[in-house]
């Protein structure tokens, strides 16, 4: 007998009885366990802008800060320009070797003005964490 409003008797339960859960997905067929989590496009273009962003911020800094703090003239041109270049290959194979140097040189301009080591540190550090960052995630793990 069927209280109004319920289901009429035999009908499948929808939710699957209480307490249930759904049940997690099958095996491959080669009996391996599903993969973990492998970097798609969309990571890869998240780590991309990251390393870019960085560049970009060391290229205001590089622009500005030996002008305002150690009256350098025109600044660090070179470097300045190094850093634009780094900013521009980053799509490429090189762009992360290329950044990897830069941050060297970066720190190597505290000879310059000594709070580009402070600075040049600093966003070594970033470029670092953000190397470490994109082998995990790229590894998948």
């Amino acid at each position: 007998m069927s209280v109004a409003g319920s289901e009429p008797a035999g009908a499948p339960d929808r939710a699957g009885g209480p307490g249930s859960r759904p049940s997690p997905p099958e095996p491959r067929a080669t009996g391996e366990s599903p993969s973990p989590h492998v970097a798609g496009p969309a990571t890869r273009r998240a780590l991309r802008a990251a390393f870019a962003a960085t560049l970009a911020l060391e290229a205001v800094t590089v622009l500005f800060v030996p002008r305002a703090i150690a009256q350098t003239g025109p600044g660090l041109t070179a470097a300045r320009l190094a850093v634009l270049l780094s900013l521009a290959v980053q799509r490429t194979r090189v762009g992360l070797g290329a950044g990897t140097a830069l941050q060297l040189a970066l720190i190597g301009t505290g000879t310059l003005t000594a709070a580009m080591y402070a600075l040049g540190g600093i966003f070594a550090i970033v470029w670092g964490y953000l190397l470490r960052l994109r082998r995990r995630l790229l590894a998948g793990g």
